[in-house]
């Protein structure tokens, strides 16, 4: 059986699929990948299933220890990638599928663009399954812990499907400039005024830094609840992926695919499914605009 060590973490290197869905009763969201146009792309590139399990990289730092003849590819954020074997570096091209002839260590650095990379190592990860997935939940801490200098990951068995042919796939990069997200109206919009939705909409919003994979908070102008909404309560009810919650305070945040299964705060608008991919590239600072696509206020 083939096995992966890390040499190196990185800032937080998490072991991703597509989640498990269908346990929101239990008090667990879907998790999963956070770029999940970027995961299924790793994992086409090498010829496994999309379902596969990979390596989610937050900023780069990486290192890697693979066997010879371990078919990997990196996606989603762009960075100094290298391949090193025997003293020997090579550039490794982001969105290609490549081989490694003898015993190597991958080498992912700081991200230029974007910040998660996605590993696909082909065959994917042996680690346990829990509750029908491979996912590490970073808030209800389910799956296997994010990766530690030293841990040995065993590679899953050889596909049936072979390596693609065409092995490099040209994708542009995260941009660094604004992003537009569309939403839709949420169920409580109806909680905030004409202006608050006027602003929802017209304003240029900056990602936080505190933002994760629980949600991406929005910095910007207050978004003010009408007056016989201040101050109260909104009993807890169902939340899903691209909610966008409005605290207290009138800040807006996007839940990410570790959000919590229900929440108190009530939701302005709603990102739509397509957009959601984009918020896993966010790097703080970075502007956000967020676009009406459907229905009215």
């Amino acid at each position: 059986m083939s096995t992966v060590r890390v040499v190196e973490p990185g800032a937080l290197t998490l072991v991703q699929d597509l989640g498990r869905p269908g346990f929101a009763a239990l008090g667990v969201s879907a998790s999963g990948a956070f770029d999940r146009a970027a995961h299924r792309l790793a994992n086409r590139l090498v010829g496994n299933p999309e379902t596969t399990a990979t390596l989610e990289c937050l900023l780069g730092g990486l290192r890697l220890a693979l066997p010879a003849g371990t078919w990997f590819a990196v996606t989603g954020a762009w960075g100094d990638t290298a391949l090193v074997s025997d003293g020997v570096r090579r550039v490794v091209e982001t969105h290609t599928a490549m081989r490694t002839n003898a015993d190597a260590e991958l080498h992912l650095g700081a991200m230029t663009h974007g910040v998660r990379a996605t590993v696909a190592l082909r065959g994917g990860l042996g680690v346990p399954l829990v509750l029908g997935s491979r996912a590490r939940d970073t808030l209800a801490a389910l799956g296997p812990e994010p990766l530690r200098v030293g841990d040995v990951l065993a590679l899953g068995s050889e596909p049936a499907s072979p390596v693609p042919a065409a092995d490099l796939v040209p994708v542009d990069p995260p941009t660094d400039g604004i992003v537009e997200l569309g939403v839709r109206p949420g169920p409580r919009h109806d909680w905030f005024g004409s202006e608050a939705w006027r602003l929802l909409l017209k304003s240029e919003w900056t990602t936080s830094a505190r933002s994760d994979r629980t949600g991406v908070r929005l910095e910007g102008p207050a978004l003010v609840r009408v007056p016989d909404r201040v101050g109260v309560e909104l009993a807890s009810e169902g939340m899903l992926r691209g909610s966008i919650q409005v605290s207290p305070d009138g800040a807006p945040t996007v839940l990410g695919p570790d959000h919590p299964v229900t929440g108190g705060y009530p939701v302005i608008a709603v990102v739509v499914d397509a957009a959601l991919d984009r918020l896993a590239q966010l790097r703080p600072g970075q502007p956000v605009r967020l676009r009406l696509v459907a229905g009215r206020r």
